[in-house]
């Protein structure tokens, strides 16, 4: 069983940064795919950014290109999300999650198999 624990959301003004990080339990998380998703209330939860497994590709959704970054450290299996010039509209719960079957970056949330609890990440105006 992989577990994974996210921390870092918090309250922040617009323009504003955060840096999110997800620590995984096992160390089948070199061997992952790692993705970030998030939920706004009344939304459904969306791809955000995801990195393969050697941290060689990197993917975001169009909404958070240039704004955003993700990163791995293996030795350390953690993932992370550095999130730059926040805009309200990035309110939302952010969860990661581990993909243990592909190469690749998938962004479709039932291709994932193990899911953090979530932090929350609001950001005013």
């Amino acid at each position: 069983q992989v577990q994974l624990v996210e921390s870092g959301g918090g309250l922040v003004q617009a323009g504003g940064s955060l840096r999110l990080s997800c620590a995984a339990s096992e160390r089948t998380f070199a061997n992952s795919a790692m993705a970030w998703f998030r939920q706004a209330p009344g939304k459904e939860r969306e791809f955000v950014a995801g990195i393969s497994r050697s941290g060689a590709s990197r993917n975001y959704a169009d909404s958070v290109k240039g704004r955003f970054t993700v990163s791995r450290d293996n030795a350390k299996n953690t993932v992370y999300l550095q999130m730059n010039s926040l805009k309200p509209e990035d309110t939302a719960v952010y969860y990661c999650a581990t993909d243990l079957r592909s190469f690749g970056i998938r962004t479709a949330s039932r291709e994932y198999d193990y899911w953090g609890q979530g932090t929350q990440v609001t950001v005013s105006s």
